[in-house]
C-alpha cells in the first residue's frame, strides 16, 4: 500500500453483510481517526454510514476500505465513488487488494486493476445469484423447497383482513403488524 504524506484524518469504512458477521477484521490493527460502519447488503443502494462517510470526508482525508466489494455495489459504482473522492482530494486506500487512489494519481495500470477486480467480484456475485436460483428450481421441483416463512400467522391475516374491510390505513396496519404497506397489499390480493 502506498503510503501517503498528507496531514488529514484516517477514516475507515467498514461494511458486512449480515448483523451477525463480525467487522473487527476488516481494518483490524490500522489505526483509524473515526470508523464509519453499515451492517447492510451490498447489493443495496442505502448504506447510511456509507454515505456519512462520504459526507464527513474532507481534502487531505485517507478513507481506508478493506476491499473494493466492501465500498460499492457493482464496477460503475466503485468507478464513480472513487473518482468522485479523489477529485474532491481525498485519498482512497483498499488495504486487502494493497491500492491507493490519491487526487493526482495518474497511474493508468492501478485504474485497470481496479476495474478488472471489481468486474470479476460482480460477475461472482452474479453467478452466486444464478446458482442459487438454480439451486431454488431444483428443490422446488423435488418438493422440497417451501419458500419462505410467512410474515403473519392465520390469525395475523384475519385481523389484516378485518381492519382493511373496516377502512382501517394501510400504513396504521402495516405499523401495528409490523410490517411494510407492500406486504400488506400482498395479503389483501391474495384474497381475490
Amino acid at each position: 500500500m502506498a503510503t501517503t504524506t498528507n496531514k488529514g484524518k484516517r477514516i475507515g469504512y467498514i461494511r458486512v453483510s449480515t448483523a451477525d458477521q463480525n467487522t473487527e477484521r476488516q481494518l483490524d490493527g490500522i489505526e483509524l481517526d473515526k470508523t464509519f460502519v453499515d451492517k447492510a447488503s451490498g447489493k443495496d443502494a442505502t448504506r447510511p454510514q456509507l454515505q456519512a462517510a462520504l459526507d464527513y470526508v474532507r481534502d487531505g482525508d485517507v478513507l481506508l476500505v478493506h476491499s473494493m466489494d466492501r465500498l460499492a455495489r457493482n464496477t460503475e459504482d466503485l468507478l464513480r465513488v472513487v473518482r468522485e473522492l479523489t477529485s474532491s482530494g481525498v485519498t482512497v486506500s483498499f488495504v486487502k487488494d494493497n491500492m491507493t487512489f490519491t487526487p493526482d494519481d495518474s497511474n493508468p495500470q492501478q485504474h485497470l486493476m481496479m476495474t478488472m477486480l471489481a468486474g470479476f467480484a460482480q460477475f461472482e456475485r452474479a453467478l452466486i445469484r444464478e446458482r442459487q436460483r438454480e439451486g431454488i428450481a431444483i428443490a422446488k421441483a423435488n418438493g422440497v423447497y417451501k419458500g419462505r416463512k410467512p410474515a403473519l400467522t392465520p390469525e395475523q391475516i384475519q385481523s389484516l383482513r378485518d381492519r382493511a374491510a373496516s377502512g382501517e390505513a394501510k400504513a396504521a396496519i402495516a405499523r401495528a403488524l409490523g410490517i411494510s404497506r407492500e406486504t400488506v397489499y400482498q395479503y389483501l390480493r391474495r384474497l381475490v
